[in-house]
């Protein structure tokens, strides 16, 4: 950033994951409004968390993002979470006294009405705790085309499938994926499924790809629908096909996660597996170069916008 950073700061948001399995009741109890999951949801999560290492290491991931951010900027970088510690309001009721402007990116590039929503809900509340003057947000929801964006995960897949190709040279079909919705919200008028295909269009055709297909992933356990195709029905289908390997490459996440870490990694293998195929994955963004660029871009473009008449200036 070329300009004066005094009074400057960025706050990055994140859904949250517990960090261990004894967490996980209070966790589900938050995103369920404060009322207890099922015991048989606890268990099936607890066991989800045991199978990959305990706890998720979506906390640990988006704060080295911050850091790296803070790094290539020369300002503060700080982590809020909706659903886990630390809780947005923790640290909004942590940040230094004297800020002026406050750059906040949804780290979910093509968040939904309903999630933007809920984090500026959170954000006004405990910025109505603070003490006057509160600094002015600049609020990043929705970056899904972003260059840089489409470019780390294009990267990220052409490295996967030079790992992943057979004997022949030849790349197995791709399956990008993005996490469901309920179909209510979409019915509603929500953008999160446009943004989300329009992503994988773009990664897929910067990329390169010639067979590539979109996939939604991580149904809830909640009644009533939600939007697909399933990763498992597309699995069949490519099996039907004659294929014998398949790649898929989460363009929803730009960290690892349970959603990855055993949604892809351990069940869409073995159903993979279960029906004669062999499943890869291109690696998660993490702390990308490519993504701590577009990160300080937002910040960059954020920096520059007039905000002294408008208390939150929102990216649509």
């Amino acid at each position: 950033m070329n300009t004066d950073k005094r009074g400057w700061a960025v706050l990055l948001l994140a859904h949250g994951a517990p960090e261990h399995v004894e967490d996980i009741p209070e966790f589900l109890r938050h995103i369920r409004g404060g009322r207890p999951a099922p015991e048989a949801m606890v268990r099936e999560i607890a066991r989800r968390y045991e199978l990959i290492g305990g706890g998720s290491p979506l906390g640990r991931l988006t704060e080295q993002q911050a850091r790296a951010l803070e790094a290539r900027l020369g300002v503060p970088a700080f982590v809020g979470m909706r659903h886990w510690h630390p809780f947005i309001a923790e640290t909004i009721a942590a940040l230094p006294a004297g800020l002026d402007r406050l750059a906040v990116i949804s780290l979910a590039p093509h968040t939904s009405y309903k999630s933007a929503d809920l984090y500026m809900e959170q954000l006004d509340a405990a910025l109505a705790e603070l003490a006057e003057p509160q600094p002015c947000l600049s609020f990043t929801e929705d970056w899904h085309d972003h260059p840089l964006l489409i470019q780390a995960f294009a990267e990220k897949i052409r490295i996967g499938l030079q790992q992943s190709r057979d004997h022949e040279g030849a790349d197995p079909p791709v399956i990008l994926t993005a996490h469901s919705v309920p179909q209510s919200t979409i019915s509603g008028g929500d953008p999160y499924e446009a943004r989300a295909r329009e992503t994988a269009a773009l990664v897929a055709a910067a990329a390169g790809l010639k067979d590539w297909r979109m996939a939604f992933q991580s149904q809830g356990m909640t009644p009533g629908p939600w939007i697909g195709p399933t990763v498992e029905s597309q699995i069949d289908e490519l099996a039907a096909l004659g294929h014998r390997r398949v790649f898929i490459a989460p363009i929803g996440f730009l960290c690892d996660n349970a959603e990855i870490l055993y949604d892809v990694d351990i069940r869409f293998r073995e159903y993979a597996q279960a029906r004669g195929m062999e499943l890869d994955r291109a690696e998660s963004l993490n702390d990308s170069p490519l993504l701590i660029e577009a990160l300080a871009s937002l910040v960059e473009q954020a920096h520059h916008k007039d905000t002294k008449d408008t208390k939150h200036t929102k990216s649509l």
